[in-house]
């Protein structure tokens, strides 16, 4: 079966780097990446009848931040069920509590290495495979390599 992923990352180097990590791990996923904030919220409203199968949404985002997009997502009825995948360097609790509080599914620091990057994306895509709109208990909404 095929999973559509979304990337909105505004590092190329990183979106280039979550690229091959992906195609090593599976061929049964494509990606499609938006550099901001407000190109992902275009995609997604132009795209509603093909939506992605997860998100992976940065914070730290020019134009519109991770945050706003992930409150606005939760905030449309027709968008509102789409897993999303938190990616930052932080790990800082409070923004990671409210996160979870905002509707995220999970939260990946991101790695600098490779093998790691796999093992997370790998993570993410198998848990949300498995038990695709529910949000897990918050314990779990760290993934970590």
């Amino acid at each position: 079966m095929m999973h559509n992923l979304l990337l909105a990352d505004d590092d190329m180097d990183d979106c280039l780097f979550f690229q091959e990590a992906m195609e090593e791990i599976s061929t049964t996923m494509q990606l499609t990446t938006v550099n901001d904030g407000v190109q992902l919220m275009n995609f997604l409203s132009s795209n509603k009848n093909q939506l992605p199968d997860i998100i992976f949404l940065d914070l730290n985002m020019p134009r519109k931040s991770g945050m706003e997009c992930l409150t606005e997502i939760k905030l449309d009825n027709c968008l509102k069920q789409l897993p999303i995948v938190i990616i930052s360097t932080s790990m800082d609790t409070d923004v990671i509590n409210k996160l979870y509080l905002d509707g995220a599914h999970y939260y990946i620091r991101k790695p600098g290495d490779f093998a790691l990057l796999k093992q997370v994306i790998q993570e993410a895509t198998t848990r949300l495979s498995d038990n695709k709109t529910q949000q897990p208990e918050r314990s779990n909404f760290i993934i970590q390599p």
